[in-house]
């Protein structure tokens, strides 16, 4: 059989949308797709097993060069890490012309900057050479992937969380717990923290990278964290986080403590800021975490003015 009826088409978009809210929309809400892009989709239908499943098998009613089309395929394969999910076409319009269709769909982190770079690839083998390469459905998909960026960037997925508790002991000291001695903060609430390690660098210096293990929405949980940022003279310490369970459902996720002297009085306020971007727009904002952290600041609390 003629090599020529073998084909592979592929394009990048870039996106200011991040890759994983991208996958997201097409491995899990592919039938919101038509709200965002109904010019070219219109609905998009579950038949068999469940939406971002393996095996799953949805038919498409699309527009494409000047007339209404379907599309019916199955998911062949998904790949969370990658943010990558693969269609084969089982039926439809296409298949009038070609005896096999495959499409790739796979979001890139854009290197350098905020956004990603959505690969598309095509792979089909065509029923007869005088068969046109199917260059008009790449350009759809071109459009599609813009159409989805400006519903995406519309989606709420970054956040600021802030807090202030206020505290008896010192903002020096409340500062010298976590920048110098973090590993003791367990000996002063152990039933939040059970750990904190040295994975690199040195204790209270920029770039050191600690390990958490706490103890957070009734289950065992860990961190990974380096430090980012460091000011003693406002008493500030900023730690990012970069594996652990928080990455389950977040793309960045920044702790930020400042402890600030209390105005007319002995103690201090301390400011808690946590900043992140979640993986999509149904993961909850981290409430309970703020209040994790601002009992930790009691617990904390105590113990340094048992120092005095």
């Amino acid at each position: 059989m003629s090599s020529d009826l073998y084909g592979k088409l592929e394009t990048d978009v870039e996106i200011k949308a991040s890759s994983s809210q991208f996958h997201h929309m097409f491995t899990h809400k592919p039938h919101h797709i038509s709200n965002a892009s109904s010019d070219k989709v219109q609905a998009c239908n579950l038949h068999e097993g469940d939406w971002g499943t393996v095996g799953a098998v949805i038919s498409w009613n699309y527009f494409h060069d000047g007339k209404p089309r379907v599309a019916k395929q199955i998911i062949e394969a998904i790949d969370e890490k990658k943010n990558s999910i693969t269609f084969r076409m089982l039926e439809g319009d296409l298949m009038e012309h070609f005896t096999s269709f495959v499409i790739t769909i796979q979001g890139n982190p854009k290197i350098g900057g905020k956004g990603s770079i959505i690969h598309w690839h095509l792979e089909y083998e065509k029923k007869h050479g005088e068969i046109v390469d199917p260059h008009t459905l790449v350009e759809f998909f071109v459009e599609l992937s813009k159409d989805l960026e400006t519903h995406l960037l519309e989606d709420d997925v970054f956040g600021k969380l802030e807090t202030d508790v206020e505290i008896k002991a010192s903002p020096s000291k409340f500062h010298h717990m976590f920048k110098h001695k973090p590993h003791h903060i367990s000996n002063v609430s152990s039933d939040k923290i059970q750990g904190c390690d040295l994975h690199e660098g040195e204790w209270g210096t920029v770039g050191a990278v600690l390990y958490w293990n706490y103890f957070h929405d009734g289950k065992p949980c860990v961190a990974k964290e380096i430090v980012e940022a460091v000011d003693d003279e406002k008493n500030s310490i900023t730690f990012r986080v970069i594996e652990g369970d928080l990455m389950e459902h977040f793309n960045s996720f920044v702790v930020t403590i400042q402890a600030n002297p209390k105005v007319g009085g002995e103690g201090s306020i301390v400011h808690w800021t946590l900043e992140y971007e979640k993986k999509h727009g149904e993961i909850v904002d981290p409430h309970t975490l703020l209040e994790f952290v601002a009992d930790v600041s009691k617990d904390l609390e105590t113990h340094l003015l048992e120092e005095d």
